[in-house]
């Protein structure tokens, strides 16, 4: 894959992403695994506020991925992560496509897990990671080969598990619905026209 064809999939990537968050998962009030939902159970475990935790965690996620897959990896994130924030800010501008989905929250859980599922995909086949949990997990598969649907998968069923201590058990459900086929997607166009589970060998 050439640098422009990378430049090109994040971009893509990113927007579908940022597209997806907007106008399906902000409106179904289904939480998330990795960071996020450790953020959320952070805040309501500690008090601490997500703004503070994100950053931590962030960091310690990137700066593990800046070690472990080298300066390609921190440009393609930036360039994954900047890309989001500019997509984002731009399709806030205008109001959800699909406001429905807000009473719809299995329809939600679904088509909000095929949006990141594709967007994250397609950066992380670039070998760049739009959030701290996408940079954990192509750590570990650098490091010890694992598919990254195995990494989201176990990531997303701790952190889902953790927060039945303060969210329904119905809320759960959906938001397991949505990390499991958002994490198999990502695993899958990772995959796509190569053998290989680790990125970067």
């Amino acid at each position: 894959m050439t640098r422009n064809q990378k430049i090109t999939l994040n971009l893509i990537g990113s927007a579908i992403q940022a597209f997806g968050l907007y106008n399906v998962h902000s409106l179904s009030g289904v939480t998330e695994g990795g960071i996020l939902g450790l953020t959320l159970l952070l805040q309501n475990w500690f008090g601490l506020s997500p703004a503070v935790s994100s950053l931590v965690l962030n960091f310690i996620c990137y700066f593990i991925g800046w070690r472990v897959l080298g300066l390609s990896f921190v440009k393609y994130s930036i360039l994954a992560g900047g890309s989001f924030s500019v997509f984002y800010w731009i399709v806030e501008q205008f109001p959800p496509l699909w406001p429905q989905l807000a009473n719809m929250p299995l329809t939600a859980a679904i088509v909000g897990a095929l949006f990141i599922g594709v967007g994250v995909g397609l950066c992380v086949r670039t070998g760049g990671a739009p959030g701290g949990d996408d940079a954990l997990g192509m750590s570990v598969n650098r490091l010890w080969g694992w598919d990254i649907r195995w990494y989201y998968l176990i990531s997303d069923l701790t952190v889902l598990g953790l927060s039945l201590t303060y969210l329904p058990v119905t809320r759960i459900a959906y938001s397991l619905v949505t990390v499991l086929l958002s994490g198999q997607i990502i695993g899958w166009i990772q995959l796509v026209g190569t053998k290989k589970t680790n990125l970067y060998n």
